[in-house]
């Protein structure tokens, strides 16, 4: 029999995220919190209105923030991954949901009780510094969204989203990165019909930026993508404001 171990390598935790922005002895206090849940793929994890207070810092997996609107359409606010706490604003204020958070894939996760989070954040000062400033930084997201959504076509916005996320979630040194969304769910969170970001995909393809596939988005060419996100604005189709790169 072998005697040789096999070492495996260190879960990755994106800085954006809450156990990235944390030190190691602060992300094993997390990472004790509450207790161990698993969510099969679709799993609806925390339901918009809903008057709980917990919060779910996920250890493994994607999730989508979802909501409605007046009329009635799903909203995709936002995208969170592993290191990423989600629910977080009732687990600070006890106020209803904002958002509905569903499990794209199987994800795992620590459930953990507001007063549990309430309690860690004053025992460890820089968890808490640490969750404020993640709060901040989806806000300033949500901002420059809507700042997007005033002064881009869809091209611009789906490029500067697909940069966004690839950016936060990506690995350093890995030329690609992966996201699970599907095209229905990139035009709701991009803010368009489908169709029009089925043309911008095209676009993007066409040029080397990104690869598609069932619910997955590869970034192949990331600069390209920044120099697409920077460059594309109102006005014109795709392909116009695309030509200058391709």
């Amino acid at each position: 029999m072998s005697n040789t171990r096999v070492h495996r390598a260190a879960p990755y935790w994106p800085p954006a995220g809450l156990l990235g922005r944390v030190d190691e002895r602060d992300r094993q206090v997390l990472l004790g919190l509450g207790h161990g849940v698993v969510y099969p793929a679709g799993q609806v994890t925390i339901r918009e209105a809903d008057t709980s207070d917990f919060a779910l810092l996920l250890v493994g997996g994607t999730v989508k923030v979802t909501a409605h609107a007046q009329d009635g359409r799903e909203a995709l606010l936002a995208v969170r991954m592993a290191g990423d706490l989600v629910g977080e604003l009732a687990g600070i204020d006890g106020q209803p949901r904002v958002g509905t958070v569903t499990a794209c894939g199987k994800v795992l996760a620590r459930y953990i009780l507001r007063s549990e989070l309430l309690e860690c954040t004053k025992q460890h000062p820089a968890i808490g510094l640490a969750l404020s400033a993640s709060v901040v930084a989806k806000l300033r997201t949500a901002t420059g969204r809507i700042i997007d959504f005033a002064g881009c076509d869809v091209l611009g916005r789906l490029a500067r989203i697909l940069h966004h996320l690839a950016v936060i979630y990506g690995r350093p040194g890995r030329r690609e990165a992966r996201l699970p969304l599907s095209q229905p769910e990139m035009a709701t969170l991009v803010g368009a019909a489908e169709s029009s970001v089925h043309k911008a995909l095209r676009a993007l393809r066409e040029s080397g930026a990104v690869a598609t596939g069932y619910r997955r988005i590869t970034i192949l060419d990331l600069d390209l993508l920044a120099r697409i996100a920077a460059d594309a604005g109102p006005g014109g189709p795709p392909e116009t404001n695309l030509s200058k790169h391709v």
